[in-house]
C-alpha cells in the first residue's frame, strides 16, 4: 500500500553505454487512448521514496532481442485489448500521458535490491500522479522467457490498475493456493493473470477470490474500467440481427475485430443469391501457431433471415473456428462470440480476432428430399437441380438430426431409395449429392417413423450390380453361397446398414446365409 506522506519519484534515462545496446522498436496498441501504459526495456535511473527504501537504483537494460520485445508488447497488448488504454514500448507516448493516467514498468535484470520475485508494484499507482513505477525482473523469469516476462508484466500492470491477487480454495473455503495456477493443458488451458499465468496458454482477466477469504472475490474487470479513468473501447461491430448489420464483401472477406466484454457479440450478415460453399476462419489473434497467446476462445452461431439458431460452431479443443458448409438463397447472420471451455468461462474470453474467408456459386443448384412411410419401410426421393453432372448421390441417416451416417450410394441418376427400419424410432435422412468437379451439396433434412416394426432380422437388397446391402437388426455373420452350394466367401457385419462387395463375382443367382445372435435367415438374390 501508498503511505499517506507523498513523495516524487525520479525516473531518469540513463545513458546506455554498454556494448551492443540498440533502440528497441517503438510499438503501440492503441496511440489516440489517452491513458498509457508503458513498457520500458531501456534501461532507467530510479530514485523514489517508496522503492529499495529510498536509495537510488540503477535498472540496466534488459538484453531482450527486438523479436522477444514484440512477442511480449504482442501478448500484453491482447491482454489489454477491451481496454481504452495504449500499451507502448514509446516513451514520448508515455510522456504525453496526463500524470494521473499513466504508469511505467520498468523492465529490466537488476533485481537483487527485490529478493525473491519475478516483479513487484503498488496497488492502484496508476493514478497516483507521481509516476511510481513498478518492475519486472528478466533474470528470474526464464531467465528472458518471453511467455514469463508477458506474464509477470500483465500481472503487475493489473496491481496498478487496482487488483490484488486471485487465489483457488477447496470446497470447504480452504485455501489451496495463494496464486490460482489454472487448470487443464494444451491450447484450452487457462489461468487467471492475476494468478500464476505461467503454465496456461489461454489467460485472462477473471471474477474469483483473493487471498484475503474464498467469500472475498474481485471482479477484476469492473475495477480496472470504473477506477482508472479510462473505459472500455468503443464496440466496433453491432449486435442486433437486421439490414444494418455489417456485410462482408460477396465473394471473399478478410475483417478483423474485438470482442471486448462477456456480452460484447459482433454480427456479420450475409446475403446469398444462389446455393454457394461457403468457407470461414475465426480466429483469435495469437503469437504463434495453434492460437498460442490467445485469449479469446471464439464461438459462432449461425442464424437465419427469422432469427431462428440454425447451427452452433464451438469447438472443444480450439479457440477457433473453421466453417466449411453449403447455404442455399436467402440472408443469413453470423454471430461471433467469446466462449467458455472447459477450463474457463466466458467472463475473460475477451480479445481481438480475424474472420474471413470466401464463398463461391455450386454447379448444383439443389437437393430437395422428400419420403414417405409404408409399415417399417421408409421410401426415399429426391431431385436435383444441376449445371454440371452429377458423379455420385449418398444416402445419409441419423438418430438424432445431427450426426450423420452413411447407408448407400447409389447411382448418379437415381432418384429414389427405400431403407428397412427395426424399430419405431425417428429417422433423419438427407441426401449427398456430389458434382463432377467434385462440389458437394447436401439436401433438406427429414423425419421419418415407422409404424411398424420390421419382424425379420435382415433385410437384403434384390437385385445388385456392385455391391449387396444388408440391413441387420443385430451384429451377425454371413456366408455367401453360389446355387450349387458352394461357399464363395464369409465374413461379419454390424446392427445397421452393411455393404458387401460384389464386384468381383460374376452375374447370376447366389444365397447369402446371415447368422445373428437370436436369428440366422437366408436369402436369394441376383447380382446383374
Amino acid at each position: 500500500m501508498k503511505n499517506f506522506t507523498k513523495f516524487v519519484c525520479l525516473v531518469v534515462t540513463m545513458c546506455m553505454l554498454t556494448k551492443g545496446v540498440f533502440a528497441f522498436p517503438k510499438l503501440n496498441s492503441l496511440p489516440a487512448a489517452t491513458a498509457t501504459i508503458y513498457l520500458d526495456f531501456d534501461g532507467h535511473y530510479v530514485n523514489c521514496a517508496y522503492w529499495n527504501g529510498g536509495m537510488p537504483i540503477a535498472c540496466a537494460s534488459s538484453t531482450l532481442t527486438s523479436t522477444q520485445v514484440t512477442e511480449i508488447f504482442n501478448r500484453v497488448a491482447e491482454d489489454y485489448r477491451p481496454f481504452n488504454v495504449n500499451i507502448t514500448t514509446d516513451s514520448t507516448k508515455f510522456l504525453a500521458a496526463p500524470l494521473t493516467q499513466r504508469i511505467r514498468v520498468i523492465v529490466t535484470p537488476t533485481s537483487a535490491w527485490k529478493p525473491n520475485v519475478g516483479g513487484v508494484a503498488y496497488i492502484g499507482s496508476f493514478t497516483w500522479g507521481d509516476d511510481t513505477p513498478a518492475f519486472v525482473f528478466t533474470d528470474r523469469l526464464g531467465p528472458n522467457n518471453s511467455k514469463f516476462i508477458a506474464e509477470c508484466l500483465s500481472h503487475e500492470s493489473g496491481h496498478t490498475v487496482g487488483l490484488s491477487h486471485q487465489s483457488r480454495y477447496d470446497n470447504t473455503c480452504n485455501l489451496t493456493e495463494t496464486y490460482h495456477t489454472g487448470l487443464g493443458s494444451g491450447e484450452t488451458s487457462w489461468a487467471p493473470i492475476m494468478g500464476n499465468s505461467y503454465g496456461k496458454n489461454m489467460t485472462g482477466w477473471n471474477d474469483g477470490p483473493t487471498p484475503y477469504g474464498c467469500a472475498n472475490t474481485q471482479d477484476n474487470l469492473s475495477i480496472i474500467t470504473s477506477t482508472n479513468g479510462f473505459g472500455y473501447r468503443t464496440d466496433d461491430y453491432q449486435d442486433q440481427m437486421n439490414s444494418s448489420a455489417f456485410t462482408p464483401n460477396s465473394t471473399s472477406f478478410s475483417i478483423n475485430g474485438i470482442i471486448t466484454t462477456s456480452t460484447d457479440k459482433d454480427i456479420f450478415r450475409f446475403n446469398i443469391s444462389t446455393l454457394s460453399n461457403i468457407h470461414i476462419d475465426a480466429l483469435p489473434y495469437g503469437v504463434g501457431a495453434n492460437n498460442i497467446g490467445a485469449d479469446l476462445d471464439v464461438k459462432i452461431l449461425m442464424y437465419d433471415e427469422a432469427q431462428v439458431l440454425v447451427k452452433t460452431f464451438d469447438p472443444t479443443n480450439t479457440m477457433g473456428v473453421t466453417i466449411d458448409t453449403t447455404l442455399k438463397p436467402g440472408i443469413y447472420y453470423f454471430v461471433l462470440d467469446g466462449t467458455g471451455n472447459v477450463n474457463a468461462s466466458n467472463y475473460g474470453s475477451l480479445g481481438s480476432y480475424s474472420f474471413s474467408g470466401f464463398r463461391s456459386a455450386l454447379p448444383i443448384h439443389d437437393v430437395s428430399l422428400s419420403g414417405t412411410v409404408s409399415k417399417n419401410k421408409h421410401q426415399l426421393s429426391w431431385n436435383i437441380i444441376s449445371d454440371e453432372p452429377v458423379r455420385s448421390v449418398e444416402v445419409e441417416v441419423s438418430n438424432d438430426g445431427s450426426n450423420f451416417n452413411a447407408v448407400n450410394t447409389v447411382g448418379a441418376t437415381s432418384r429414389n431409395f427405400s431403407y428397412t427400419t427395426f424399430d419405431n424410432a425417428i429417422k433423419y435422412y438427407r441426401v449427398k449429392a456430389t458434382s463432377v468437379i467434385d462440389q458437394v451439396v447436401y439436401s433438406n433434412v427429414i423425419a421419418l417413423r415407422s409404424n411398424e416394426k420390421e419382424t425379420q432380422a435382415f433385410t437384403i437388397s434384390t437385385f445388385v450390380t456392385q455391391q449387396l446391402s444388408v440391413q441387420a437388426a443385430e451384429n451377425f455373420q454371413y456366408k455367401l453361397l453360389d446355387l450349387n452350394g458352394r461357399t464363395l466367401a464369409v465374413g461379419r457385419g454390424n446392427k445397421g446398414y452393411n455393404i458387401i462387395d460384389m464386384s468381383n463375382k460374376v452375374s447370376g443367382s447366389y444365397v447369402i446365409q446371415l447368422f445373428g445372435i437370436t436369428q440366422k435367415q437366408s436369402e436369394r438374390f441376383i447380382k446383374q
